[in-house]
């Protein structure tokens, strides 16, 4: 199964970066795993957000196969202690998957299409982060329910 992560607009702090690749290349040893970032919306600031949400939908559902199960990153979500998200991404390897594709939305959410698309929802924390460190923490958590599944000592309980 691969894991792909799509987010919208680069990461403009270079250590936030780092922090983020140094997850990817761990996770590489686990599982495939591509961060897909779609470039920010041109001229959003003249976009309503309804029209932003719109645009950003139609450059995320361009990535998304009829096949693959899309999550979305929502605050209305499910919440998953690490244990739980470990054995949540298990069941879904075990569900002989091709491809689970979670996403990052813009900074209004998702567009209607998006979550009509949308196959679950998943929620970080009841806190709201930035953009750029939620692909820290979510890339960070994927590879922490690696570990988890392997009995390695990254997680302790």
């Amino acid at each position: 199964m691969q894991i792909k992560l799509i987010a919208i607009g680069k990461t403009d702090n270079k250590e936030l970066e780092k922090l983020i690749q140094d997850y990817i290349k761990r996770l590489s040893f686990y599982t495939k795993f591509e961060l897909d970032i779609i470039p920010d919306i041109k001229n959003a600031k003249n976009l309503s957000e309804a029209a932003q949400k719109e645009k950003e939908g139609e450059l995320i559902l361009k990535k998304v196969q009829a096949s693959d199960d899309l999550v979305l990153l929502d605050e209305q979500g499910k919440q998953y202690a690490s244990m739980a998200f470990a054995d949540y991404l298990q069941k879904k390897m075990n569900a002989g998957l091709k491809n689970l594709i979670f996403v990052i939305g813009g900074p209004y959410g998702f567009s209607e299409e998006v979550y009509k698309r949308a196959n679950g929802k998943l929620s970080l924390s009841a806190m709201t982060f930035s953009h750029q460190m939620v692909r820290l923490f979510f890339v960070e958590q994927i590879y922490r329910a690696h570990t988890i599944l392997r009995n390695e000592p990254y997680h302790h309980q």
